[in-house]
């Protein structure tokens, strides 16, 4: 098969062959183990070895088909490993309607759909979180390009306080950039503040015990110190150990009184202001400079997505200005691709837009209520269990709970966790890996998904006391 024109008849029906794989995927996700039995082994039956004459299309999704095992069954009910959700109904068939229409969606003249859905869902967006209408904002391909982007504007903002533009000229000669925040910030955050040269190591953490929560007094201490010199503050709306939070109201005061920029990671923490039974935890977002969240986790649209929102949209379009002759300019609709990182932008604003437009605020407030009540009844369950100990508060959505057989020594339960973790990823009926929690080995399932039950989560249970149960017969032996 020498060049893909030849093919043009075949798109469509190599479209429908992918299609029908797609789905019989997601006719069977509801009962299918999330590690389908040889994954491994499903995946490296592709081909290694690049062809100098290829076998044309519906070979290639042949064998694609054919290795789908290789395919952990992420987008379904059952797992808990991250935080991640699957892809609405909606969100789906609109993210196939993006590939198929293969926009470009940088600004309008290059995609009036996928500029206009930008701009309707993040619109949308401000409403769910109830954020001010008048801030600026962005999709990007997930949190940590959302922290890269809000944390690019940060930085806009504090080089102007010292009369340097470090867009056009970069942070030479100035200072380090004071950043401050709890011992919840997260990896993503750091990262972003590595690729922005301010640095991982920079992060300053105030936290009052072994768990990262926040010493406030010693922040504003810190604070004072810095005698009026601009500084970044992250508050972290969603701990991803135990879904707790900074108390963000008071993070909003703290930046007020010192005039500091507050920037707050909401990767799915923000979504408890879709509803008043968790709104208190994310009490003072709105009185940020800067917030972020991922979509592709509790909005439930696949991957990859994600959203910044800045207070001054202009911060934005200074950091990632971008110009060329041939280049568009920003008219009457904003050139996304001169307010955050990429040029060239998939048009992701599509399957956001849908999901929204779909299941509206209340649809949302519903799933997260229903998500919410599922993390107390895994909880209650986990309480039941003789074998299992819980090791934290449920706020949100993600219960952190360890095996802990009647009779095992302390010294032997992270190694016991950790097999048991490793056991449960291979046995694959449903997924929750560990992590270290207070010194110790934990799970922290997060529930996330729209298609998950009571139901999933019991399975959880059954299967982790099962996994534990028999490694600590084969121990004993």
């Amino acid at each position: 098969m020498a060049d893909p024109l030849a093919e043009r008849a075949l798109a469509v029906e190599a479209f429908r062959r992918a299609a029908a794989s797609a789905e019989d995927y997601l006719a069977k996700i509801d009962q299918e183990p999330v590690r389908p039995e040889g994954a491994d082994a499903a995946a490296m039956r592709l081909g290694a070895r690049f062809p100098d004459d290829g076998d044309g299309a519906l070979a290639a999704i042949a064998e694609l088909v054919a290795a789908s095992d290789g395919a952990l069954r992420a987008s379904g009910p059952r797992f808990f490993h991250w935080v991640v959700g699957g892809g609405t109904p909606a969100a789906l068939a609109a993210d196939v309607l993006t590939s198929t229409w293969d926009q470009i969606s940088s600004a309008w003249d290059s995609s009036p759909i996928g500029t206009r859905c930008e701009e309707l869902a993040l619109d949308w967006l401000k409403q769910l979180f109830r954020l001010p209408a008048e801030w600026g904002g962005v999709l990007t391909t997930g949190a940590t390009m959302a922290n890269f982007t809000a944390l690019a504007a940060a930085r806009t903002w504090w080089g102007r306080r010292h009369d340097v533009d470090v867009d056009a000229h970069g942070l030479a000669g100035l200072p380090a950039v004071p950043v401050l925040s709890s011992g919840y910030i997260h990896p993503s955050a750091t990262k972003a503040l590595a690729m922005l040269g301010i640095g991982r190591e920079s992060v300053r953490r105030f936290q009052r015990d072994d768990v990262g929560r926040l010493d406030l007094a010693a922040l504003n201490d810190a604070l004072q110190e810095l005698r009026g010199a601009p500084a970044i503050i992250v508050g972290n709306a969603g701990e991803v150990n135990a879904g707790d939070f900074d108390p963000i109201d008071a993070l909003a005061d703290l930046a007020e009184r010192y005039g500091a920029w507050l920037h707050v990671d909401g990767a799915f923490g923000i979504f408890a202001r879709a509803t008043p039974k968790a709104e208190h935890l994310a009490k003072g977002v709105e009185r940020a400079q800067s917030v972020i969240g991922d979509s592709h986790k509790w909005l439930n649209v696949p991957y990859d997505s994600g959203f910044a929102f800045v207070r001054d949209a202009s911060l934005l379009s200074s950091a990632f200005a971008i110009g060329a002759a041939y280049l568009p300019k920003p008219g009457e609709h904003p050139m996304f691709a001169a307010m955050g990182p990429e040029a060239s932008r998939r048009a992701r604003g599509i399957a956001v837009w849908a999901t929204l437009r779909a299941y509206g605020r209340n649809g949302y407030r519903a799933m997260v209520e229903r998500h919410l009540a599922l993390a107390q009844h895994l909880a209650r369950k986990v309480d039941e269990a003789p074998d299992l100990e819980r090791l934290a508060d449920v706020p949100l959505n993600i219960v952190c709970f360890r095996y802990r057989p009647e009779h095992a020594r302390v010294e032997e339960l992270d190694a016991l966790n950790l097999r048991v973790g490793a056991e449960l990823l291979r046995d694959g009926r449903v997924y929750a890996g560990t992590t270290r929690y207070r010194g110790m080995t934990a799970f922290r399932p997060a529930i996330v998904n729209w298609r998950s039950t009571e139901a999933d989560v019991e399975l959880l249970v059954d299967v982790v006391r099962e996994v534990g149960s028999r490694l600590g017969a084969i121990a004993a032996v």
